[in-house]
């Protein structure tokens, strides 16, 4: 259940350019939240600016989260520049969850950039199943821009890496990494990142015969599914489900549900 409250900064340092990892004491939070889910940042108070912003929760302790994020707009660079100890506005956690198969053979995570953020999470929640640790295909433009290999390499997660340049690991992209593991119909992807990433992740699963589940993103103003501006298009029959709300509906979707032709 999601709640407002005013929460402390425990830490808040700079993980790779322009990307920052945040600790909040939020204990009522925690208590709720589920890998997948999100919340909804206040970074100043008052009118500029003038909506909370959406940050997927990375990591759940058992009295606070983890947000890793990505300053590059006028809100998150504000948010870069609130100093430890400082209190911010949080609502949440909000949204659904990664849906985790106790009878799941393989699962392998594919995040672009800080696509990674709501993937830590569950790879932990997986592990913390006794389930087989998630094999994870981190992609990047570049070496500098590949996020928590270290973190995730001592969960025990196999990690592929795969840049743009070649700068580090595979030379390609995301989905090209993916039909390298080789997945089969026994396998479960999770992916998060660039739509255009996610869409290749897609039809790559799609294939193999393999079940996909991608959590979206998108610009929200109220994160709880009244303002309808996050819709996104799916391959629903039905009209009036033509169109989902990544902040209700999502952020975590079945892959063949989204009509990944409407990004273009």
């Amino acid at each position: 259940m999601a709640c407002i409250t005013n929460c402390k900064i425990v830490a808040h340092q700079e993980v790779a350019p322009d990307h920052r990892r945040i600790v909040l004491d939020a204990p009522d939070i925690a208590a709720d939240a589920r890998p997948g889910q999100f919340c909804m940042i206040e970074v100043r108070e008052g009118s500029s600016p003038f909506l909370r912003r959406p940050m997927s929760i990375e990591r759940i302790f058992d009295d606070g989260i983890s947000i890793l994020y990505k300053a590059m707009g006028e809100g998150t660079r504000m948010m870069a520049s609130i100093p430890t100890g400082a209190y911010i506005n949080v609502q949440g956690p909000l949204g659904n969850i990664f849906p985790i198969e106790s009878d799941t053979v393989r699962s392998i995570l594919v995040a672009g950039g800080i696509g990674i953020a709501p993937l830590i999470g569950l790879a932990e929640a997986i592990i913390a199943r006794g389930a087989r640790a998630p094999e994870v295909i981190l992609a990047a433009r570049t070496e500098c821009l590949l996020l928590c290999e270290k973190e995730l390499s001592q969960m025990g997660c196999a990690v592929t890496l795969a840049t743009d340049d070649g700068s580090a690991g595979f030379k390609g992209f995301a989905a090209d990494a993916l039909r390298l593991l080789d997945p089969d119909s026994k396998t479960l992807v999770y992916t998060c990142g660039p739509n255009v990433m996610m869409r290749a992740v897609y039809d790559v699963c799609a294939a193999a015969d393999t079940r996909c589940y991608a959590s979206l993103e998108a610009v929200m103003a109220c994160g709880d599914g009244v303002c309808m501006g996050c819709v996104v298009e799916t391959n629903a029959e039905n009209e009036f489900a033509k169109m989902a709300r990544v902040c209700r509906e999502g952020p975590v979707f079945d892959a063949r549900v989204i009509r990944w032709n409407a990004f273009d």
